[in-house]
């Protein structure tokens, strides 16, 4: 197989995982600006998903968040979602919308606020049984705002307890994920504020704990491709909720700030060998003034782009640069990978998966946004928060 054929044959095999809040309405923290046509149900989110994977043929699951994706019968779901073409994919968590947690959840110093949010993991883990989910995505909110609020040890403590008894529920094929982020909303200390902190549980948990790297959630000037490079060289990369960030935390699309970034994290990725299913290429996006559908198959792109790039890395002249001490020529190769046009490539790939070329046109062509304007309407659209 040619070096291009084997880039071709690693596209194909890509997958990325949409979230179904993302279909829904979002914001800011200041306004959600309601779009026409927006799901009402669960089951509308997973229709419109099915229609990004229909046309980049590359997002066949779907994130589940609960309780905004609360029904009765998962695994009648679970049956939904594969007869449009999709699976539901990780199923993650809720513990920062009650009032309850307003001084945390697993950290809680209130045992029994500390008992209901190990109790909503739990159920989550039960959920995944119903509907064949691989992975548990864990993100706390918990922290403090004041110096002497609480104990800081004290409440690493209570989150290892939490996890230690959700992690011993978890089946033999099912994974915890561990996201971090360094603030917000605890403005002094947050529980889980970076990528040490949950390596350092999912190491004392076990092989079925795995950090997941949020690309929106690090301070200004964070390296995270050496964070990616790290956690693969231990073992512990599970997956990414892949967005990006200006100022801090604005789950922007993916590559829309900094696509020379995403190159390098999927750089790392390919070179690390996390390529494969074992890591989790998930969007994790707040789409607030742009349409849902057509911003999510755009951020799909974005990434099938950056990998490409990474794809089509030299490793070999690479490796030849850095060991002869060749500074600017191994720079040189990667920025000749990454100022690569590879929109031909992709579109001749996307032609031999049976895809239309341009999934954006192909998608605007096809009437769903009208057809969905047109039918939803009345009741209750889906949004953040429900």
């Amino acid at each position: 197989m040619t070096e291009l054929a084997a880039v071709r044959a690693a596209l194909k095999t890509q997958a990325v995982e949409t979230p179904s809040w993302a279909y829904g309405n979002s914001g800011t923290r200041f306004k959600v600006f309601a779009q026409a046509g927006v799901p009402r149900t669960p089951q509308e989110k997973l229709d419109d998903a099915a229609r990004v994977h229909a046309f980049t043929g590359v997002a066949p699951t779907v994130a589940l968040h609960i309780p905004w994706d609360r029904v009765e019968d998962y695994a009648a779901l679970a049956r939904y979602a594969e007869d449009r073409g999709v699976r539901l994919g990780a199923i993650n968590s809720n513990t920062f919308q009650d009032d309850d947690y307003r001084l945390g959840s697993i950290c809680h110093p209130d045992a029994a606020v500390r008992r209901k949010a190990v109790d909503h993991l739990l159920e989550c883990v039960d959920i995944m049984d119903a509907t064949g989910s691989r992975d548990l995505k864990l993100w706390f909110a918990d922290g403090t705002n004041y110096p002497g609020q609480d104990d800081v040890r004290a409440r690493q403590d209570r989150l290892a307890e939490g996890l230690a008894e959700v992690y011993e529920r978890l089946g033999d094929d099912q994974r915890m994920l561990l996201e971090y982020k360094f603030f917000e909303p605890a403005f002094y200390t947050t529980d889980v504020p970076d990528w040490g902190t949950a390596y350092a549980h999912c190491l004392k948990l076990g092989e079925k704990a795995q950090v997941v790297v949020d690309t929106g959630h690090h301070a200004p000037g964070t390296n995270i491709e050496f964070i990616v490079a790290t956690l693969l060289r231990e073992g512990k990369l599970g997956g990414f909720d892949f967005n990006s960030r200006f100022y801090a935390d604005d789950d922007l699309m993916v590559g829309a700030a900094d696509p020379f970034q995403l190159f390098r994290i999927m750089y790392e990725v390919v070179r690390g060998g996390g390529f494969t299913p074992e890591v989790a290429f998930m969007l994790d996006q707040c789409h607030n003034i742009e349409a849902k559908i057509p911003a999510i198959i755009r951020s799909v792109m974005n990434v099938q782009e950056a990998t490409a790039k990474a794809l089509l890395v030299d490793r070999a002249a690479l490796a030849g640069a850095q060991a002869s001490g060749d500074v600017l020529g191994a720079n040189a190769v990667l920025m000749d990978a990454y100022d690569t046009d590879v929109r031909p490539l992709l579109r001749e790939v996307r032609e031999e998966m049976g895809l239309d070329p341009d999934p954006l046109a192909a998608y605007a062509r096809s009437g769903w946004a009208e057809r969905i304007v047109a039918e939803r309407v009345g009741g209750e659209q889906a949004g953040w928060g429900a």
